[in-house]
């Protein structure tokens, strides 16, 4: 599947004026060329968002964790989060709620409008065996469905629960979504991930509508 062309993209392209623009608080920074989909790309980790108005992939990956894909089809413009629990102590992009007003403030700085705004959810999955008395992936979930309801956005579709980790894509301004249900054997990775975002991230003191398979 081509989203642009063959070739690697040249120099001066997309992808070096992305690099070489600051970044806010959070907001993911790993930009590279995905050869598969021959897009350029942006990967965000446990606790970033990344909002834009152009179709680059903005790619995670998932184990309890949940990826919110925000698209407003009147503007083209969207873009993803990357939490890990629900609530929590401080201004973290890792806990749900800072993680989702981060993501629509940034959107409506983009010229989005909260009404206008649909939502696809991915994650939540139990990865680990054993894990299942936290029930992390479901509180996750219960999290992001119940607080879009309360903003009145509606979720056009949803890839969540069960015990795959998942791989998703998501191309911002024409709101079109992937997903790829990993094998378990990958939720090792994953948990060292989380754990590893967990420990850097210290918290502050101051308290379309279809889904596709790839």
């Amino acid at each position: 599947m081509a989203l642009a062309s063959t070739l690697a993209p040249p120099a001066g392209s997309r992808l070096d004026h992305l690099k070489a623009q600051s970044r806010k608080p959070g907001e993911a920074s790993f930009f590279f060329y995905d050869a598969h989909f021959k897009n350029d790309a942006v990967k965000i980790l446990p606790g970033e968002y990344f909002v834009y108005n152009e179709d680059i992939l903005i790619m995670t990956t998932l184990g309890s964790c949940i990826a919110a894909c925000l698209w407003d089809r009147t503007a083209r413009v969207g873009g993803m989060n990357h939490f890990m629990l629900p609530d929590g102590a401080g201004d973290s992009g890792r806990y749900g709620s800072y993680a989702m007003e981060l993501l629509i403030n940034e959107m409506m700085k983009r010229g989005a409008s909260r009404m206008n705004m649909e939502a696809k959810v991915f994650g939540g999955g139990q990865v680990v065996a054993g894990m299942n008395s936290m029930n992390v992936g479901e509180r996750n979930t219960s999290f992001v469905i119940d607080y879009l309801k309360m903003e009145r956005i509606p979720i056009l579709s949803k890839d969540v629960l069960d015990i795959y980790p998942r791989k998703v894509c998501f191309l911002p301004a024409s709101g079109k979504a992937m997903v790829k249900r990993l094998a378990p054997a990958n939720a090792e990775a994953l948990v060292a991930q989380d754990r590893a975002a967990q420990q850097r991230a210290v918290p502050a003191s101051t308290g379309g509508g279809s889904v596709d398979l790839f």
